[in-house]
């Protein structure tokens, strides 16, 4: 049997190492055709000459020469490009069977819908592709007969318990609502007075899982749980009434459906990324992941709390931009970027970063969005309110 070949944007990510740990422990099933990093480029050097791809896709020039004749040293023959348009290409490339969508942020949408428009089985780990081109992006999916199968936790859990119909509308399939849950972060129930004060040392400690600095505090803040939530609406066809955010410290029920009879089904497991990426990478078998099994007797206590809005006000922004649809979640995602980057370069507090995503979403209108350049566009904008008011305050 032919060994599928897999791309995998951002590699040397969390969600990339983690991938790769699975891929080694199936070498006889998959194959790494290609592996692309930003800035860890020691780390990405490690991964070719374990993992032996056809391709490296780094960042730039200067990036590329320099892989380039570390591997050529080293007796490999891996090719390394630079660039979006790399990107796009080892991400579509008509060899490749599956493509691991793990870049972090706005960064990731072109490629990510280049394997999308190519038809291939999607593996989208990267929520910013979705919550900016919506529409497009399932569009894209359809028209090609790509496989889109979630890698969030959250997403993942859902789709393990939806019935295999829910693409015809929840309702129509008997679901109420879905529930995603939420480990409430590092300050879950930290003093409100003691929050503008927090460092991004403290908000990238997250209790339960390791993951980047951006996501972790895109998690402190519940900005993950909402763009999950606009993400949630597009993979399931699901409106944003009929899917809410509940608390739950623990980490290890993933996520929730509740269906009209009164049943709820929950995914659970232990908080290890490489469950549901062993899942989507052989769905609709199942392989081992390396992944403990989950002990419910040392677990103890199942807690679930309703999440405090006034602590996360980024959670009741996510949900203002889903229910206005167009290019409000691209808008949001933008001024969130830059917020969080502010906030990792200590230039902004920690509660500064939901008035700047609120002053960017509120300089600018909600316009229908139309194609990839208007969402580019959109995101552009966004980005430049949320830098004055960087500049103004500085």
């Amino acid at each position: 049997m032919m060994r599928k070949q897999v791309t995998v944007l951002g590699a040397t990510g969390s969600i990339g190492v983690s991938t790769l740990d699975v891929l080694a422990r199936h070498a006889d099933s998959y194959a790494v055709f290609a592996l692309t990093g930003h800035t860890r480029m020691d780390v990405l050097l490690a991964q070719c000459l374990a993992h032996n791809p056809a391709y490296a896709v780094v960042t730039n020039a200067e990036q590329a020469v320099s892989l380039q004749a570390r591997l050529q040293d080293a007796g490999l023959a891996t090719r390394v490009r630079h660039g979006e348009q790399a990107l796009a290409e080892v991400a579509a490339d008509e060899r490749v069977d599956v493509v691991m969508a793990a870049i972090v942020g706005a960064a990731g949408l072109v490629p990510t819908l280049a394997a999308a428009k190519a038809g291939k089985r999607v593996l989208l780990a990267n929520k910013e592709a979705l919550v900016m081109s919506g529409a497009l992006f399932m569009d894209a999916v359809r028209s090609s007969g790509a496989e889109l199968l979630p890698i969030d936790s959250e997403h993942n859990a859902i789709f393990q318990c939806l019935p295999a119909d829910y693409a015809k509308g929840l309702a129509s399939s008997g679901v109420r609502r879905i529930l995603l849950t939420a480990s409430g972060g590092p300050f879950r129930s930290m003093p409100l007075e003691q929050l503008s004060q927090v460092t991004p040392e403290q908000a990238c400690a997250h209790p339960n899982w390791s993951m980047g600095q951006k996501i972790s505090v895109d998690s402190a803040s519940l900005m993950n749980k909402g763009l999950e939530l606009i993400e949630a609406c597009w993979l399931f066809a699901a409106r944003p009434d009929q899917v809410d955010v509940v608390v739950h410290p623990q980490s290890v029920v993933h996520s929730l459906v509740d269906y009209v009879d009164g049943s709820v089904l929950a995914q659970m497991g232990n908080p290890d990324m490489r469950t549901p990426i062993a899942h989507a990478l052989a769905w609709p078998e199942r392989i081992d992941s390396g992944v403990s099994p989950l002990d419910l007797l040392t677990t103890g206590q199942l807690v679930f709390e309703a999440p405090d809005l006034q602590r996360f006000p980024c959670l009741r922004l996510a949900r203002e931009a889903a229910e206005a649809g167009g290019t409000a979640c691209a808008m949001l995602n933008a001024a969130n970027e830059v917020a969080v980057a502010a906030f990792l370069q200590r230039r902004i507090g920690f509660t500064d970063i939901p008035v700047i995503i609120e002053q960017a979403m509120n300089c600018l209108p909600v316009a229908q969005v139309i194609d990839l350049e208007h969402i580019m566009l959109a995101d552009q904008q966004a980005r430049q309110c949320a830098f004055d008011w960087l500049a103004a305050r500085a």
